[in-house]
């Protein structure tokens, strides 16, 4: 027998003690036997209660051990906002029900007195607990105070509400690691807080670590030792969250469910699954979003130098690559593959999975102009012509 099935089956026994001795003299009382005294003992009722319950232990502990289990698993997985609402909102709960209850104790009946003073701690425990715990965030909002910047003489200058939209928790995903972009970003100070790593992308990147493919082992190691380089240098704290779902089998979801009982931000680099938060209505830093935001614009009539390193879909367009990714497509590009070419910009297009250029080569400009400025001298010419036969013929 395990300790923890020993514990449940001697709080059976001491709850059978008790119960026994306040309730079994009624037992007795329906069957005619208070009268004698071996019945009227509250020592024996006492044993013969504890001895029942303790029966009933021996059937019942192993499940009831599962359900501790169980809860215990749920605790560890939640955030410690959660608990302290939580547990502050049971404590209230049952203070109000023994102030209910209080009245009920001055009723000669093991019913008022005992039986329903339990079960409204029951009932006002949990819904306190439900309360607590369901209406946090509202719970959190009306307990935030007001920061003030005050003058040397003391008179506030300044009263502005703390930030809502501040989330301390940054919750990385195993993309973002493996993508290694996020290392630099830290070291930048662009992000503050605490970034969050839980224990399920830990073993999805230990997971890709060992895989078989050597391209997948790569970027899975990469992912590890850029996760091991934000802990060691401390830029800014990096905490691990030790919980997980075992409800839900997808990490983005449990990313999810996390972010969500945190109160924290998903930093991410999947395209796809900034969507899905977006949808569920968490926040989140998109590090491609970012990059794309910072881009240098072009407008058109620039010129840019690229190299066309393949070919396009449409009209014999080459595609090229600018410095940060961007890419460049090319009019009649195809047959400048491989080469370095001058392009000017005919237009740009941003969408939400980056920006896209459209540009052509710079010397068929020329040649349009030179072939317009052709084409007007031999229409010059052919009018001069024409005026000098005329001349000729009066």
């Amino acid at each position: 027998m395990n300790k923890k099935r020993a514990i449940i089956q001697a709080i059976f026994a001491f709850i059978g003690l008790g119960l026994g001795a306040a309730y079994i003299p009624l037992v007795w009382a329906g069957f005619g036997y208070s009268n004698r005294t071996w019945f009227n003992n509250e020592i024996t009722n006492g044993i013969i209660g504890a001895l029942v319950l303790w029966l009933l232990s021996l059937i019942f502990s192993g499940y009831i051990e599962r359900l501790i289990n169980r809860f215990e698993k749920s605790l560890t997985s939640k955030s410690p906002a959660y608990l302290l609402f939580g547990s502050v909102s049971t404590i209230v709960g049952l203070i109000l029900a023994i102030l209910i209850s209080t009245p009920l104790y001055r009723i000669n009946s093991p019913i008022f007195s005992g039986l329903i003073p339990v079960i409204l701690m029951i009932l006002f425990g949990y819904l306190g607990f439900r309360l607590g715990t369901t209406k946090r965030e509202e719970w959190r909002k009306l307990f935030s105070f007001r920061t003030k910047k005050s003058t040397d003489d003391g008179e506030s200058i300044i009263d502005r509400p703390i930030d809502e939209n501040y989330h301390h928790y940054k919750i990385l995903d195993t993309n973002i690691l493996i993508d290694g972009r996020i290392y630099d970003l830290v070291k930048t100070g662009f992000i503050e807080g605490t970034l969050l790593v839980p224990n399920f992308v830990l073993y999805e990147l230990q997971y890709i670590a060992d895989s078989s493919d050597s391209i997948k082992r790569v970027r899975g190691r990469r992912g590890l030792d850029i996760l091991n380089k934000l802990r060691e240098e401390n830029i800014i704290p990096v905490e691990m969250y030790e919980g997980d779902y075992d409800d839900i089998s997808e990490v983005d979801s449990k990313l999810i469910r996390l972010a969500k009982e945190v109160d924290g931000v998903i930093v991410t680099n999947d395209y796809n699954l900034n969507k899905v938060i977006e949808f569920q209505k968490v926040q989140v830093l998109n590090i491609n979003a970012l990059a794309n935001a910072l881009k240098p614009r072009v407008i058109p009539g620039e010129h840019l130098d690229v190299m066309v390193v393949k070919n396009g879909t449409e009209r014999q367009q080459g595609v090229a690559y600018l410095d940060d990714g961007t890419m460049v497509v090319v009019e009649d590009g195809r047959y400048y593959l491989n080469e370095h070419l001058d392009v000017i910009v005919t237009s740009a297009i941003q969408t939400d999975a980056g920006r896209m250029i459209f540009a052509k080569p710079a010397h068929s400009t020329h040649e349009i102009k030179e072939e317009t400025d052709k084409g007007d001298k031999s229409n010059k010419n052919s009018t001069t012509n024409q005026k000098n036969n005329k001349k000729k013929s009066n």
